[in-house]
């Protein structure tokens, strides 16, 4: 009976992140169709790169803290939530400056445009420690419905706001402003639901756990972004902005709603594996039933290509639809190594997860690299060929067999 109660909790939860997220790709294809019809090639080439590096740098704030406070023993959850608040601001503080600074680089060398954008989204760093302790508490207590409708109204207020701007202002900054703006929303919403203060007379948790945890899950968090970022910086390198621009909307029409599958999936099972009996019991459940959510979903898209992209989009970017196809199918094998690499990560062996995401980034910019010079199609071929290839070795070796490989496994 506690078993069902759980894999009915973990399906409620999974439901209401992977709406948040349709939600969130919903209102970001309105932005699609709007910069489609209003901006440049060009135009959307020079925001893609300035999103392409922010979320690069974003992914330094997924440093296992918030991890940190969901796995916390009872009598240790106060001290490791001082702890926690300290480690964000500092973390965050040094963020923002980071990215300030590389700003006023790419100004002094020439790329004005490129600069303020990136200037711009460093504000985002101010508003994210104040929330980030508040957050972790609500999914460790379950509140994932609610932690998932205020990321999801974020997103949908951003992209809401950036159609309305790219509408009115045909520019470049009209993409970036927006996640800005929505900044202070998330902050607001994540503190009403769980309040919380930091209280020194608790006291503070060792960092040393934080620093061994962290660094693992930041590796996996940073090569994890390269791998969904850098092919468009590659690709911005090689082939310049225009070129950019347009892989840039085949990517976010292709990949961009089953990846967001693929992350509420990551942000469900993390929780759910933490407190189950059985991890490997919960871990197949979770992952089988993802993949009967998904596969349907993923086919359908991949198969309607050719239709709704030039309908959407308009007549002229009917040439990109076979690139949105092949795109799409790359989603089912990253479900399956995100199962896998959660079950990794709550079981305390994040480091295996950061070497196979370190070779999947390579080998996926090392793809990009090589296929750019062919165009798009060869380089969304490879993406999907060296992507699965990868995914579903790793997930196939390092996969609990049984109890006793799983305990095995644990000790290597």
């Amino acid at each position: 009976m506690t078993q069902r109660l759980a894999h009915t909790s973990f399906l409620r939860h999974l439901l209401a992140y992977a709406a948040s997220e349709v939600a969130a790709k919903a209102s970001r294809l309105v932005v699609v169709v709007v910069v489609a019809r209003s901006l440049s090639p060009e135009a959307i080439g020079l925001a893609a790169a300035a999103l392409a590096a922010g979320e690069i740098l974003k992914a330094l704030t997924e440093n296992g803290v918030g991890q940190m406070i969901i796995q916390a023993p009872p009598a240790e959850l106060e001290k490791r939530c001082n702890s926690a608040h300290r480690i964000f601001w500092v973390w965050c503080g040094a963020l923002f400056l980071l990215q300030l600074a590389i700003a006023a680089f790419l100004y002094a060398i020439g790329h004005e445009t490129l600069a303020l954008l990136l200037a711009f989204l460093a504000g985002e760093y101010l508003f994210m420690p104040a929330g980030l302790v508040q957050a972790a508490l609500a999914m460790r207590e379950g509140k994932l419905q609610q932690t998932a409708a205020i990321a999801g109204g974020q997103v949908v207020g951003a992209n809401v706001t950036a159609a309305l701007l790219a509408l009115l202002w045909a520019s470049p900054l009209a993409l970036v402003l927006p996640r800005l703006l929505a900044a202070p929303i998330w902050l607001v919403l994540m503190r009403r639901l769980r309040p919380w203060a930091p209280d020194a007379k608790q006291g503070f948790a060792a960092l040393r756990p934080f620093v061994g945890f962290g660094c693992a899950v930041l590796g996996v968090e940073v090569v994890k972004v390269l791998r969904l970022q850098a092919d468009k910086l590659v690709v911005g390198v090689m082939l310049g902005a225009e070129s950019l621009g347009i892989y840039f909307m085949a990517f976010n029409a292709g990949l961009g709603l089953a990846t967001s599958f693929t992350q509420a999936f990551s942000v469900v099972l993390f929780p759910h594996l933490c407190v189950a009996p059985d991890k490997t019991k919960a871990l197949r459940h979770g992952l089988g039933t993802s993949l009967l959510v998904l596969s349907p979903l993923v086919l359908l898209q991949a198969a309607l290509a050719p239709v709704y992209v030039p309908l959407l989009l308009g007549a002229e970017w009917h040439q990109i639809s076979p690139v949105v196809s092949v795109l799409c199918l790359a989603a089912l094998p990253s479900v399956i190594w995100s199962a896998v690499a959660g079950w990794l990560r709550s079981e305390n062996r994040a480091f295996i997860e950061l070497r196979v995401s370190a070779a999947l980034a390579f080998a996926l910019i090392l793809n990009t690299a090589i296929m750019a010079p062919f165009g798009l199609m060869p380089v969304a071929i490879g993406y999907l060929l060296t992507s699965t290839a990868l995914m579903l070795t790793a997930s196939w070796l390092l996969l609990p067999r049984d109890h006793q490989t799983t305990e095995g496994l644990r000790y290597q």
